[in-house]
């Protein structure tokens, strides 16, 4: 018991990474960690009150969750360039959760999410991320991207979002409301919007373009005295921890809910960390402490009103960009985020949603993988399958149900593939016999068969496998050259087993040579080793000593005198 504690206060304990990264911190490192947070925070801002106000909850919330989570997930997790905050895949999941639900059922939803974060990380499953396949992580990605999208359109447009889970369907009822009774204002801020922030670039690279875009906009709006749908209110401080109303029977109705929130929390997290090691050089992630940084934070937001939260994958990437060096950069992200709510909130509440719209739009253009797309459209039919069936489950149901279904597509082809790679290729066995002058090479070739198997011997194969080599009668030999089959498993073991016993009621007798150390362990394991080869007389280092040994069974069986063969 003692080590299991053990074991789990070295995840759940945040001191050892703190000081590993900390080793050798000098001014200049928290200069580039301050400059890079700051950086971080300008960027987050914008989208942290777009996706508070797309999920629902509100801009506050997006604040909120923002600070909290940001500051909690540096400190405890496992990254030290992950940047932890509200984003467009978590809104995917809470808008039908508010919309079923009610927003206070949300608070409740982050507590239990991240009580299932945690005990992911002391489980120490935070590594089954790498068993996803790619094709399936891009049709997630992708299919996200066009919600995002989507999900922007009442804002693009004007109009108030329309509660419901189906986001084609809500789409399609805003474009209707719209069609009846268009308003041109917020259209042309959103466009206005969206052309500042993808031309900004060329001008300047400092200062990213949705914080100019949310600038001129804005005051653009107020000068002109436009009359749109604006954020709203927002409080000039935290407030203050209080426990989200919940009863026991929330456990029950609320777990799926929960369960699909924390699975994603802890993919996209995941994601995040492993894109940002793969723009650095220094130490990787751990994968486990990150999903019980990402809990503490989900479990501890709802406390102060936010949202449920992922590590962010465009702000991460904006931190390795910007220099960052540890996880202080997070922290500090998440200080200017507050400074921001304390003295600045109340210039906030005049930010139209059409600017945020037009923002997360951009954001949601750049969230689609196109190089992607076309390398799995060049690569193999079952993977650009798998891809396309993941995107449209994604945007037509829910996140979870297209992760099972993409990787129950991505398993059905899979197995198919390796099923065409299995092949039994006939072996010239004169060719192959060793120089004998007591062999008989037309009585050989006539009595005995050889084949090279070449792929996996597994449960998508074994029924080919049986009744192609249980097809033979009038022969007395069958050589099959296993040193190209690296994996078996108990159908392939199970299916040799059922050669075997067939072909020895017929008088056949079945040889092997070239078997690998993986079918040989496996075969011994299951006890059918000493079976299969007669204690091993009948498993031979190459083919040529098994096509000499078939020729004694051959001899024995048709040149060999009465009393010869009865011996």
């Amino acid at each position: 018991m003692g080590v299991k504690v053990s074991s789990f206060w070295s995840v759940l304990n945040p001191f050892p990474a703190w000081k590993k990264e900390l080793q050798g911190y000098n001014s200049r490192s928290f200069q580039q960690d301050l400059l890079s947070g700051l950086t971080v925070g300008v960027v987050a801002l914008p989208l942290a009150l777009a996706f508070g106000v797309t999920s629902g909850a509100g801009a506050t919330a997006g604040l909120i969750t923002a600070i909290i989570a940001g500051i909690l997930a540096s400190v405890f997790g496992g990254s030290r360039y992950q940047i932890t905050g509200p984003t467009g895949a978590m809104t995917v999941v809470l808008i039908p959760v508010i919309a079923q639900f009610g927003l206070e059922k949300v608070f409740v939803v982050g507590l239990m999410a991240g009580v299932l974060l945690l005990l992911f990380g002391l489980l120490r499953i935070g590594r089954m991320v790498n068993l996803i396949p790619w094709p399936v992580i891009t049709g997630f990605t992708n299919g996200i991207a066009v919600i995002i999208f989507l999900q922007q359109l009442p804002s693009f447009l004007g109009l108030k979002a329309t509660s419901g889970e189906s986001i084609l369907r809500s789409s399609a009822e805003v474009l209707q409301r719209f069609a009846q009774s268009p308003q041109w204002t917020p259209v042309g801020l959103t466009a206005l919007t969206v052309a500042i922030v993808l031309v900004w670039p060329r001008v300047s690279k400092k200062i990213p373009g949705s914080i100019v875009a949310l600038l001129v906009v804005t005051g653009l709006s107020l000068i002109l005295q436009l009359d749109v749908p604006r954020i709203g209110a927002i409080p000039s401080s935290l407030p203050s921890p209080t426990l989200p109303q919940m009863q026991w029977s929330d456990l029950n109705v609320l777990f799926s809910a929960a369960l699909a929130v924390a699975v994603l929390s802890a993919l996209e997290s995941l994601l995040s960390a492993v894109v940002a090691d793969g723009m650095t050089l220094k130490d990787h992630h751990d994968p486990d402490r990150e999903l019980i940084g990402q809990g503490i934070a989900m479990f501890a937001a709802p406390f102060f009103g936010g949202i449920p939260s992922t590590g962010a994958i465009a702000r991460t990437a904006v931190n390795v960009r910007s220099g960052g060096q540890t996880r202080m950069v997070g922290v500090i992200h998440a200080l200017f985020l507050l400074v921001v709510v304390l003295f600045l909130g109340k210039y906030a509440s005049v930010i139209p949603l059409a600017v945020l719209g037009g923002i997360l739009m951009v954001t949601a253009y750049r969230m689609l993988e196109f190089e992607a797309i076309r390398s799995l459209a060049r690569s193999t039919k079952s993977d650009f399958v798998t891809m396309l069936v993941t995107t449209i489950i994604t945007i037509a149901f829910d996140l979870i149900l297209a992760i099972e279904i993409g990787l129950a597509v991505a398993g059905v082809l899979f197995i198919q593939r390796m099923i065409r790679s299995l092949s039994l290729e006939p072996i010239d066995v004169v060719q192959n016999t060793p120089s004998n002058p007591n062999i008989d090479p037309h009585l050989l070739q006539k009595r005995v068969l050889a084949y090279r198997v070449d792929g996996p011997l597994f449960f998508g194969v074994a029924g080919w496998f049986i009744e192609n080599l249980t097809s033979y009668t009038d022969i007395d030999v069958i050589i099959l050259r296993m040193r190209r089959v690296k994996t078996l498993d108990a159908s392939g073991a199970h299916a040799l087993e059922a050669i075997w016993h067939e072909l020895k009621g017929r008088g056949i007798t079945l040889l092997f040579s070239g078997v690998q150390k993986q079918p040989l362990d496996l075969l011994e394991k299951m006890g059918l080793l000493e079976d299969l080869g007669m204690q091993g007389k009948h498993i031979f280092e190459n083919t040529d000593q098994a096509i000499e040994h078939a020729w004694s069974h051959v001899h024995r069986k048709h040149l060999a005198s009465p009393h010869e063969a009865n011996s």
